[in-house]
């Protein structure tokens, strides 16, 4: 089943992206991550970042999505 979840790009993600956040469907992480790799200049991004579902690291992609997620996807930052 698909759910509606909100996507925030921060830093490199964002600029790849084109904006800071969108409301996208899918029924798993993985559903969403081959949606947004799919998009020209997202894939190596999203290859890079850490991506957290409601603020935790999963530890696998077929982690199933609720309406109202949020998925952050947090490329490297540089600096200390």
């Amino acid at each position: 089943m698909q759910s509606q979840v909100t996507v925030r790009y921060w830093a490199g993600a964002r600029r790849a992206a084109g904006l800071a956040s969108e409301v996208l469907s899918a029924g798993t992480l993985a559903e969403l991550l081959a949606q947004l790799e799919a998009r020209p200049g997202l894939a190596q991004v999203i290859a890079a970042s850490s991506v957290l579902v409601d603020e935790v690291r999963p530890s696998r992609d077929d982690v199933p999505l609720v309406a109202g997620t949020v998925v952050d996807i947090l490329p490297p930052f540089a600096g200390g």
